[in-house]
């Protein structure tokens, strides 16, 4: 090719119009010019570096010597690349070659003897003590990068170093200055050892000292790049900011409140006092050291608020991008760091500060006072919810526009203590005609309301408010409309067959404005009317639902066909809004499957929209829509369109829904679904898509097993081993993805879904021992993983500066680790259930894991799982338990007189497991369990709240000792077990106990009967109660055969005894009951 044969001859013209050609904004001719370089260096890679540098220390051209820099990092040419550090004169460019070097020295540099770059550091030295500006700034920007690639290099030179920094800190020169201060903090971050980062606490008076002069000598983008950095020292090792927070926090809050600064400035020195407020893992409690800058803070922040005009386009406005019109830059940050600051330091700090500054911005003329009080309610509710939720009827008198956002923080509690006063005000503020925003507003503050608010609650209001509602709906202005639509949806989700009596009044308007908002302003309020009619549907129930949800299903497929604009948001709608038709009609929904399941399918298989670049650009790549999250990582900076991943995760859940409510019946498209679904377990961009993909293997792999068993029980041909297969698709990838999942509420989900296909597999009928194995090897993973989070929890609670408040923040991390280990106890109980002594070397491997669990000092929840795997160790493997059963049995005993009630709770039932599984080894501790599970069932509090379920769970075990067991118990204990029925709050349990007091009755026991039959009258009492819940409290067959005991049992009652009983019950209670004795 001549053009190769150009450049490798050294045409230097030829190589310059190849760099333009590489910098040309039409993709054709860019795409060309990449194929040439890569063919040139391929071909001639000395001749193609030689080209590269002449023009980098040559060319006339700012961009292609920026390009050239670019290009060569991955070319080893160390000596030029530090000839042109001393040579180039402009910065831009020098900057990049200090990139290339750096990124080069990661590469060469041996990271214990430095060998690889020889002439490297003597050159960086050399520049440094040079006293030339450009070449002290390229040296310092080089250790400042080396810091990062090659920290044990330098190391060994950290005392010149540190005497050098320390010199060009005072330079009097800011580029100088500042790239000393960036080589510092970049030090002080990559050195691991607290004491080495210490030797630097001498400059940070320095680096404050330069915050402060480059801002007010008017150098704002020096002062904020210098803001930056300590921003991120303090993000990394915000305790070596400790030593001086007095002087950190106090010059970074002069900052904020200078109201002549910049306010980019201002929110970087804030920014920096809310991440050490954040700083919780590292540094517990450090800045609630510091009441008198916390306030300074707080009352900066509502300062911030203030930051807002009166916009006359606000009250007019029908669209959300309207809705911040008068807002500026202050306003929004300070928003965002008051709900951060809440989040960080709990209420029993920030509410104190709140009631003392809010109450005054109220009583002020000036109406964005009030406003800023308004709004920092609503902005600190959900961080501060324990401490405010003992204030609510004051916060309710202190405002109204801050009630919505109150109400999804402090709800339920809100809602019931204040109905009376919240839901009157927001009934009269849907009155206000001549304030539109106001009437929108309040229908928001209605579905916060009916979020977390029980049925019952609204039903008294429901009257006037669908009323008011339904008036909403024909305003003329749309946002109006828009918020009494979701109003309405939320009510009637709320209310659910409280509702019913309205659906005759709703239904017809919500269908009309369906079929009339065609033109494009009213997309928003058409997807809504959609959602709208969805939630009723769900509310009211199929019966009433049916010919509408039909009707509707059908303007959904004339909707699909007519192709929608990509931006309509009814696209998005009609994925949730098919979902629950589905739920509301079950099996009837099944022949609009083929309507709903492409789209879905076409949105689950969406590939996320990534757009990389370099970390400087200043292009937005959209961001200014509120879809876009862009990270810098290194030199990149990564922009992600987070509209594309919602409609993703939301087609994920909705096809999970899908699956799950029609079983058998969503089988034509498990297969294809299963293939999307799989790989997404590792799809790292968003957490709901990775937990709807966990959700959906269990409901998959069930749709297909219902569908082979009714296919076989139909006589039907039908590859039953597609099931099995169907398993092994999905459980290889979902052991892969648990070993790698970073986020313990996902990993939670896939343990969950490990569980249920395990279980739908019934073990080892579909899944072999050593798939078994697998997952017993991610167990192993994940309480290695546990314990090192503890361990740092524990230094936590160590620290210096641990408080009160850290300790609730610490609670609640410690309760997500525990459902972790609830997941993985589940997984253990039903790999043991369904595979039995054959599990038991697996779970032999995890004991010393497990055994960690048992020690002294250890948390009760983490006890609890322990003796819960001892438990399932006697209930289900007959080896385990002739193997540990004399080192179980001292342990349960023992627990049964825990302080924790779930201890005691795990332990007695882990008793009766003894008693019924293993009656041979459990004759010898006898008389001890009986002794425990008496303590249990008759100390004076036993059937208090917190011990309702350990009381049930003895009463369960003195049952097992009574049938099992009859010479090691006295008699008159049957009388006690009668009297303690029924079992109520432990709904498996229950169906153990109500079943053996069954077994009793048909055996004629006398312990049960007691003597001349005492104890009928109140055995008939418990089967009216057990029998009045339905299936709930015992299985099928018990009702069954309590129902034919209780008639028999009816006539032997003197009058009137068994109808009080009944008469006793609720209304609907009575009517199982009569049910059930009429064989219905």
């Amino acid at each position: 090719m001549a053009e190769l044969q150009l450049l490798a001859s050294g045409d230097s013209a030829a190589f310059e119009a190849l760099l333009q050609m590489l910098m040309s904004a039409q993709n054709e001719q860019r795409s060309h010019a990449e194929n040439i370089f890569g063919e040139f260096k391929k071909a001639a890679p000395d001749a193609c570096a030689s080209q590269l540098i002449r023009s980098l220390r040559h060319s006339t051209d700012l961009q292609s010597r920026s390009l050239c820099a670019v290009m060569l990092r991955k070319e080893v040419v160390k000596a030029e690349m530090l000839n042109c550090i001393k040579e180039e004169q402009l910065r831009p460019v020098t900057k990049k070659v200090c990139d290339c070097v750096s990124e080069l020295a990661a590469g060469v540099l041996d990271e214990k003897s430095g060998k690889g770059w020889d002439q490297l550091l003597p050159f960086v030295f050399q520049c440094v003590q040079s006293g030339q500006e450009r070449l002290m700034e390229s040296a310092l920007l080089l250790f400042a990068q080396l810091a990062v690639y090659v920290m044990g290099v330098l190391a060994q030179y950290m005392g010149t170093i540190h005497t050098l920094l320390q010199t060009c800190l005072n330079h009097d020169s800011m580029d100088v200055q500042l790239a000393a201060m960036k080589a510092t903090c970049n030090f002080i971050q990559a050195l691991e050892s607290a004491s080495d980062r210490d030797q630097f606490q001498v400059m940070l008076p320095q680096l404050l000292r330069l915050i402060g002069k480059a801002l007010m000598s008017g150098n704002t983008l020096a002062g904020q790049e210098a803001l930056e950095m300590l921003i991120e020292v303090a993000g990394e090792h915000p305790r070596f900011l400790r030593k001086q927070l007095v002087d950190v926090v106090d010059a970074m809050l002069q900052v904020a409140e200078a109201s002549t600064l910049e306010s980019g400035s201002r929110q970087l020195a804030v920014e920096l006092v809310v991440t050490l407020c954040e700083a919780r893992e590292k540094a517990p409690g450090m800045m609630r050291k510091l009441p008198q800058f916390l306030d300074r803070l707080f009352k900066c922040l509502l300062a911030f608020l203030l930051d807002l005009e009166d916009d006359p386009d606000w009250y007019a406005a029908e669209d959300e991008k309207e809705e911040d019109a008068g807002e500026g830059e202050l306003y929004e940050f300070g928003q965002e760091c008051l709900d951060r600051i809440a989040l960080a330091l709990g209420g029993k700090t920030l509410v104190p500060l709140a009631a003392d500054a809010l109450p005054k911005l109220l009583e002020q003329a000036d109406w964005r006072q009030r406003h800023a009080a308004l709004i920092c309610l609503s902005q600190i509710a959900e961080g501060c919810q324990k401490v405010m939720v003992n204030h609510a009827g004051g916060l309710v008198q202190l405002c109204v526009k801050a009630l919505g956002q109150m109400c999804t923080d402090l709800g339920p509690d809100l809602q019931e203590e204040q109905h009376a006063t919240i839901l009157p005000l927001l009934l009269h503020l849907m009155e206000d005609a001549a304030n539109p925003r106001v009437q929108a507003h309040a229908c928001a503050a209605v579905v916060n309301f009916a979020e977390n608010c029980d049925q019952d609650v609204v039903a008294p209001y429901l009257d006037t408010l669908i009323g008011k509602l339904l008036v909403l709906l024909q305003a003329n202005k749309r946002n109006v409309q828009e918020g009494a639509l979701t109003a309405l949806a939320s009510v009637a989700d709320c209310s659910q067959d409280y509702f019913a009596k309205y659906y005759g009044s709703v239904m017809p308007q919500l269908k009309a404005i369906l079929l009339a908002a065609n033109q494009k302003p009213q997309a928003l309020l058409r997807a809504k009317a959609l959602e709208c009619v969805s939630l009723v549907g769900m509310a009211v129930g199929k019966d009433q639902f049916r010919a509408d949800a039909h009707e509707v299903m059908q303007y959904m497929r004339h909707v699909q066909q007519a192709n929608l604009d990509p931006d309509d948001p009814l696209t998005s709608y009609m994925l949730q809004a098919g979902a629950r038709i589905c739920k509301a009609l079950g099996d009837e929904f099944l022949p609009y499957l083929e309507v709903v399941m492409p789209p879905l399918l076409h949105s689950a298989k969406l590939q996320p929209d990534v757009t990389v670049g370099e970390a400087e650009s200043d292009d937005e790549d959209g961001a200014g829509d509120g879809e876009v999250e862009t990270y810098i990582i290194g030199d990149r900076k990564i922009s992600l369109r987070t509209s594309v991943l919602e409609e993703k995760a939301t087609a994920c859940s909705m096809i999970c829904c899908y699956a799950d409510e029609l079983k058998e019946g969503f089988y034509p498209y498990v297969e294809q679904v299963t293939q999307v679904m799989v790989p997404l377990l590792k799809f790292y961009f968003h957490e709901e898509v990775r937990s709807a993909a966990a959700q959906s293997l269990p409901e998959l792999l069930r749709s297909a097993s219902l569908a082979a068993a009714k296919a076989g029980t139909a006589g039907a041909a039908f590859d039953a081993a597609f099931v099995g297969h169907m398993l092994g698709f999905m459980w290889g990838p979902l052991m892969e993805a648990l070993g790698k999942e970073p986020d313990n509420e996902i990993l939670v989900t896939m343990l969950e879904a490990a569980d249920e296909l395990i279980d739908i597999a019934q073990g080892p009928q579909l899944l072999p021992l050593a798939e078994l194995g697998r997952l017993f090897e991610v167990f192993a993973v994940i309480l290695e993983a546990y314990e090192e989070r503890r361990t740092e929890r524990m230094k936590r609670m160590a620290s210096e500066d641990f408080d009160a408040e850290e300790g609730e923040a610490l609670e609640e991390e410690h309760e997500a680790e525990t459902e972790l280990l609830d997941a993985l106890g589940a997984c253990i109980t039903t790999s043991m259930r369904l595979y039995g002594d054959a599990a038991l070397p697996l779970l032999e491997r995890l004991m010393p894991g497990v055994g960690r669990l048992l020690e002294k000092g250890r948390f009760p929840e983490e006890r609890r799982i322990a003796i819960c795997v001892m438990d399932d160790i006697l209930e289900h493997t007959p080896a385990g338990a002739a193997k540990y059963m004399a080192q179980v049995m001292p342990v349960l005993l023992t627990g049964c007189a825990d302080k924790d009630s779930a201890i005691r709770q795990c332990s007695v039932y882990g008793l009766g497991t003894a008693a019924q599984h293993r009656r041979e080894a459990f004759r010898q501790h006898a008389q001890q369990a009986v002794s425990a599970i008496l303590g249990l069932l008759q100390v004076a509090d036993a059937r208090s709240e917190d011990n309702e379920m350990c009381f049930e769970n003895a009463l369960s075990a003195l049952g097992k000792v009574l049938e099992f067991h009859p010479d090691c118990v006295d008699p008159q204990l049957g009388s006690l077990f009668v009297a303690s029925l029924p079992v109520k709050s432990d709904a498996v349990e229950a169906k153990v106990v109500h079943a053996q007091l069954l077994r009793f009755i048909q055996a004629s026991d006398p312990r049960i009967l007691g003597e001349g039959n005492a104890n009928l009258p109140r055995i008939v009492e418990v089967f009216v109660k057990v029998l009045g819940k339905g299936e709930k409290l015992a299985d099928a067959d018990t009702v069954r055969a309590m129902g034919v005991l209780l008639q028999q049992m009816q006539a032997a009652l003197p009058a009137g005894v068994f109808e009080g009983f009944v008469a006793a019950l609720k209304p609907k209670q009575q009517e199982a009951i009569r049910r059930v004795l009429t064989g219905q």
